[in-house]
């Protein structure tokens, strides 16, 4: 997509005070659900407001890695700032963490704005399949905030209309058991796969946003970690694989041919783009949208960098064996300049970003092609362990990345069904290394205290799940905080 346009609807803002003298101006134009969804273009500029609530720094330009990759094994904060991001990193974080507070808010604004467009655009009438597609892309949007929140969180409010007015009974919502939020979720995300346009039918001027594509893909994911929780649901692996397939069948997305292809700058859309099944989408200095702090974060100073974050040093050592090199010399260095510094995330490079400067072009990736390869290899071996077909996917992810034949995987060197999770625990941190990811990886395959402990942190149970934000809970009594914080 290449315009966003924040749209304001619902309640908006209630402005509480006095005047002492009346407003006597008359308003010439005033911005309601009723004044506002009238017409295709109204419907465009909506969900162009909802796709835009994901690019703050405090959400998924930032927030995305400190949630999801920090409280894990492959990327660090510098230790001398920043405390929230440290408490993080070394599981040490409280309801008051503001980087917890960000991730909970801002979730729930994209909540809000999808549910804004699943209410009054199909009130519009338009063409009735870009309307569909347009309410498709909002049931997405809904469906990946949630499940943000579920993973994080647990138990969560459920949403799913406007709040219109102060006196609405939703405006202090109690907690819904994390089974109800799933089940939402697969709802949401099985409308937007009915509804959405498959990529290659997407108007090019609106590329970036999701496809039927997209959808299937995400329900692999949510029917995986699902799979994985207290309320799973016997078919859940299944579905994850049929969803995989899907998506492998379609033929619409492959694997680049080249490993870097995928974090081309200049490479942003299908088909010039043929994994990136859906990214956060980010401009360029000129064009007049958000550009992402990333490249700066994580460039050291000597490339122009803030370098706020660094490569865990356990995974810049041991993570990649000395014939996975092309992978690790594109997504980790420890020279910058001609000089060696700390070890850095280098996956994200955009040639046209201005040093010390926010200013980058650079996507942030939700879900990619090698990633759906890898989840059906996952599925495979969750179903039936002695189906050799489990190992199709993740070689094929493999072969791009320059493996050698007698490197990749067969019951040889994989003899059992713990030791493919083990595969993939290290398998998924070199293909998707601060993709956001990790964490819910590792909770998934039932690693995640081992590897914390492996790099020195005190893993605690409680630590599965995060604090309710301190904020909410002061604001809304009906909330209530989880055990152990």
């Amino acid at each position: 997509m290449k315009n966003f346009i924040i749209l304001l609807s619902g309640v908006g803002a209630i402005l509480f005070g006095s005047c002492k003298k009346e407003l006597t101006e008359t308003p010439y134009s005033f911005l309601t659900p009723q004044t506002f969804y009238k017409t295709a273009a109204d419907a465009q500029s909506a969900i162009n407001g909802a796709f835009s609530a994901l690019q703050p720094q405090a959400y998924y330009q930032r927030t995305i890695y400190i949630m999801t990759e920090c409280p894990a094994d492959l990327l660090a904060p510098i230790l001398t700032q920043n405390q929230e991001r440290i408490d993080m990193y070394k599981l040490q974080y409280t309801a008051t963490n503001p980087e917890i507070t960000n991730w909970w808010q801002n979730s729930y604004k994209l909540i809000s704005r999808a549910n804004d467009v699943i209410t009054n655009v199909p009130k519009i009438n338009m063409d009735v399949s870009t309307r569909n597609h347009i309410v498709g892309n909002a049931y997405f949007l809904r469906a990946m905030a949630y499940f943000d929140l579920v993973r994080s969180f647990g138990d969560v409010p459920l949403l799913l209309h406007p709040i219109t007015s102060p006196g609405d009974s939703s405006l202090f919502p109690k907690r819904t058991a994390a089974a109800a939020v799933y089940t939402q979720i697969i709802s949401d995300l099985k409308y937007a796969e009915a509804n959405c346009f498959p990529e290659p039918k997407i108007p090019t001027a609106y590329k970036g946003e999701v496809s039927s594509g997209a959808a299937s893909a995400m329900l692999a994911r949510v029917y995986l970690q699902r799979a994985s929780t207290p309320y799973a649901d016997p078919a859940d692996n299944q579905n994850a694989l049929n969803e995989c397939n899907t998506v492998i069948s379609s033929g619409v997305y492959s694997l680049m041919p080249n490993y870097s292809d995928v974090f081309n700058s200049n490479k942003k859309y299908y088909p010039a783009q043929s994994e990136v099944i859906f990214a956060v989408q980010f401009g360029s200095n000129n064009s007049g949208t958000t550009q992402n702090i990333t490249v700066r974060m994580f460039s050291p100073s000597a490339l122009g960098g803030s370098g706020s974050f660094v490569a865990n040093t356990n995974f810049w050592n041991n993570g990649y064996p000395a014939y996975d090199s092309i992978r690790k010399n594109w997504n980790l260095s420890d020279t910058a300049g001609g000089k060696i510094v700390t070890p850095y995330i280098h996956k994200y490079r955009d040639p046209s970003w201005v040093q010390g400067s926010n200013n980058s072009q650079m996507n942030w990736i939700v879900l990619r092609y090698a990633d759906v390869l890898e989840m059906q290899s996952e599925a495979m071996n969750n179903i039936d362990p002695t189906d050799a077909g489990k190992f199709n996917g993740v070689n094929a992810v493999l072969t791009r990345a320059g493996i050698p034949a007698q490197y990749q995987y067969s019951f040889t060197n994989v003899a059992t069904q713990s030791d493919f999770i083990d595969t993939l625990v290290k398998e998924r941190a070199r293909e998707l290394c601060v993709e956001g990811h990790r964490r819910w990886d590792l909770i998934r395959l039932g690693a995640y205290q081992q590897v914390e402990a492996g790099i020195g942190m005190n893993f605690q149970p409680n630590y599965l799940l995060m604090p309710i934000p301190q904020t909410e809970l002061d604001a809304n009594a009906n909330l209530t905080q989880n055990k152990g914080f």
